[in-house]
């Protein structure tokens, strides 16, 4: 009995024991949770809702643009870049000034950085730098313990080719900008995103940009991912093929370049193709893609022969002389002219109490409606204005395709201008002269055309009387519509387009045509060939002559660069049966025959060796090819 009494009070000092240890620990556990349910609970919620899910944008990769035969003329290039996110670095110049112990960053992208972390939200990443080394990127992924909110990532930048060559045309990329962001696509607020700016990059931005994929991404306090949830591909960006030979291309690019300004255009005289399409100087767009230096922007902007300007559809130019072919349509038109009008041209046409001065001092006596084209006869051309007037010569002009945007893709595209009494009276308020019809006949005075224009009105004059537009994507193509039978025939007299080809083939293949220095040579073709080209000369006043500087002999080239004449000439190859046209201006280049007849041979010369045209359309972006029936795309 005894024995089991002691047992049990052994039992009962254990029990307390170990029921008084139980206690401890559950009163330790009980303040413990206390503690932080109580006094931490609102800070470790907070944690528990900042491991929370993100929705990432996945950036598409920016779709090619090629030539017709395939060639890259903008493409994607591999892009290493730092990054960081502002609510994960806490001080970030503190993280900045990090970096720029581990990689040169300079203080101005600091400063940059922290301009933009003012204005962008927290959360939203900002490119610090890019274009970065393999070993600089190697250097930061070591570092990142001691680089808070940094990163490394890959991306893309756009890469041309081709580069000057091709920089008015296919354009550049750049920054996305304040007004540019409010789009709804989410691409546009990622670091260091790039939209098209001129050209086919901006025409066609949207195609090719593509569409932006997602990922669900678990996230810790600290803003590591820790986990991918869900992910959506994006999808690439359209490839845009163009009409372009880019070895054409870089030809006339290269041709122009002799020069100090000028621009050139071959197209299609049937189908509307652009083969090439080339103004200079130019510009690097590679550079653009980098970010421009302030420096490079302002040298850019303060060349008087302003590289940035697309001269080959943006400029323009009094077409001179190469108008004459339209005023002398309107006069077949009209039938105030015949083939067989003549008119004695003495070097002066007296009208009124006006002097009209003829380019050849001395005239060229009597000339009939074909040399006057193949002379350049102004003289003509005054009497035949003042009896067909300057309504009837603006129908022709618009026809011809002059006076009005041509529906082609790139968005730099101007109108041009061709007056008439209406416009002028809405303009400046006061009545037509018939002195201005005079003026305007032979392409000055108010009348203004670009590169592209003349080109269109060159194909439409040689391919038959088709209504033929330029374009350089299938986009561009579908856009006008060409009905089943190809381009529209205007109504025009075959005769008529006839006798002015044919004072178009004097002016290069006679003696006394203005074009003549210019023409193929045997040793210029390949052997068995037999091709020749016509065309016309312009020589376009920038000011007016003035009567002293005539009876002093002052000479054009005499003058500073931009009181000189421009330099024009239209042309169309082969001879037979025309398949290539091209225009050329010159700035300032004094003369047309001097200047830019020349380099309208050597254009055309390249062009029929290379034939394009003989060959369809690579891989059209619509899935289009070209085709031709009549002269026209169907």
């Amino acid at each position: 009995m005894k024995k089991n009494q002691e047992q049990v009070k052994v039992f009962t000092r254990r029990a307390i024991i170990i029921g008084g240890l139980q206690g401890a620990i559950l009163g330790v556990l009980g303040t413990r949770l206390a503690w932080l349910q109580v006094s931490q609970g609102s800070r470790y919620k907070t944690l528990s809702d900042k491991n929370r899910i993100n929705m990432k944008v996945l950036a598409s990769s920016r779709g090619q643009i090629v030539d017709r035969f395939g060639v890259p003329l903008a493409v994607n290039a591999q892009n290493f870049r730092a990054l960081i996110v502002p609510e994960q670095a806490g001080d970030i110049e503190q993280s900045l000034r990090a970096l720029q112990k581990t990689i040169p960053i300079t203080d101005s992208d600091i400063a940059r950085v922290l301009k933009e972390a003012k204005k962008n939200a927290k959360y939203v990443p900002i490119e610090i730098t890019d274009d970065l080394e393999w070993e600089d990127v190697a250097r930061i992924e070591v570092n990142l313990p001691n680089l808070p909110g940094l990163s490394t990532d890959v991306g893309e930048r756009r890469s041309y080719p081709f580069g000057e060559a091709t920089a008015h045309l296919i354009g550049y990329v750049g920054a996305v900008n304040k007004a540019e962001i409010e789009e709804k696509d989410p691409m546009l607020s990622l670091p260091g995103f790039k939209i098209g700016k001129t050209g086919i990059e901006k025409k066609y931005d949207a195609q090719l940009r593509g569409q932006a994929g997602r990922a669900e991404m678990e996230v810790n306090v600290r803003g590591r991912e820790v986990r991918e949830l869900k992910k959506n591909d994006s999808h690439h960006g359209q490839r845009i093929t163009l009409t372009i030979d880019a070895e054409l291309q870089r030809f006339a690019q290269s041709l122009l370049s002799t020069e100090r300004s000028a621009s050139a255009v071959i197209m299609d005289a049937k189908t509307g193709e652009v083969y090439a399409l080339a103004s200079y100087p130019a510009f690097d767009p590679n550079v653009f893609s980098s970010g421009i230096s302030i420096a490079l922007w302002e040298e850019l902007l303060a060349n008087p022969a302003k590289p940035l300007t697309n001269k080959a559809v943006a400029g323009q130019y009094p077409p001179a002389s190469t108008f004459k072919m339209v005023s002398l349509l309107a006069g077949l038109q009209t039938g105030k002219v015949t083939p067989r009008t003549t008119v004695r041209c003495t070097g002066v046409y007296n009208y009124g109490s006006g002097k009209f001065h003829c380019w050849k001092k001395g005239g060229h006596g009597v000339v009939d409606a074909k040399r006057a084209i193949e002379v350049s006869c102004d003289t003509f051309f005054y009497e035949m204005a003042t009896e067909v007037g300057i309504d009837n010569i603006a129908t022709a002009a618009r026809q011809m395709g002059l006076g009005e945007k041509l529906d082609f893709e790139l968005p730099e595209e101007t109108s041009g201008l061709v007056p008439t009494k209406e416009w002028k009276l809405g303009r400046f308020g006061t009545k037509w002269q018939q002195g201005e019809s005079i003026v305007n006949s032979i392409g000055q005075g108010y009348m203004l055309a670009s590169p592209l224009q003349l080109a269109t009105m060159t194909a439409r004059f040689v391919n038959g009387g088709y209504a033929v537009k330029p374009w350089i994507t299938a986009d561009g193509m579908a856009n006008n519509i060409p009905p089943p039978n190809g381009w529209p025939k205007m109504d025009l007299d075959e005769a008529h387009l006839a006798l002015i080809k044919e004072g178009m083939r004097l002016v290069v293949n006679d003696s006394r045509g203005t074009g003549y220095g210019s023409r193929f040579k045997p040793e210029d073709i390949p052997e068995g060939s037999d091709w020749n080209f016509g065309g016309k000369t312009g020589t376009g006043q920038v000011q007016r002559i003035t009567m002293a500087q005539r009876r002093a002999g002052v000479k054009n080239e005499e003058l500073d660069w931009k009181s000189r004449h421009h330099a024009l000439f239209v042309g169309y190859a082969p001879e037979v049966d025309p398949r290539y046209v091209c225009s050329v201006v010159v700035e300032h280049g004094i003369g047309g025959a001097r200047a830019a007849a020349p380099m309208a041979k050597e254009l055309l010369l390249e062009t029929l060796k290379r034939d394009p045209g003989a060959k369809s359309v690579h891989s059209m972006s619509t899935g289009a090819k070209s085709k031709t029936n009549m002269g026209a795309p169907i």
